[in-house]
């Protein structure tokens, strides 16, 4: 699923009322929300869906692929997700 799709799925779970721009903005809110809540508390917990966490990468020697030659990749923030139980059941259950 993209966006676009996430996007038609909300209008219509909003049922006829819902616009597809509404359900846009309703869709970005979100994101923009929890990007937002990342930002500044580190971590987005949504009861049931999952936890959104930011982690502080370390510091690491690499290597080019091309030249074969050892780099120094810096420390940096990335985002972890973990699962709720009621989204690991959801998934585990389709399948």
């Amino acid at each position: 699923m993209n966006k676009a799709q996430l996007i038609e799925d909300v209008q219509r779970e909003l049922g006829e009322d819902c616009t597809k721009a509404h359900a846009e903005r309703v869709v970005n809110t979100v994101l923009n929300c929890i990007g937002k809540g990342l930002t500044e508390d580190s971590s987005v917990q949504l009861v049931g869906f999952g936890t959104f966490e930011v982690k502080l990468r370390p510091e690491r020697q690499g290597m080019n692929p091309r030249t074969k030659e050892p780099i120094l990749i810096p420390a940096q923030r990335s985002v972890k997700f973990k699962p709720g139980a009621r989204l690991k059941e959801q998934v585990t259950s389709n399948s």
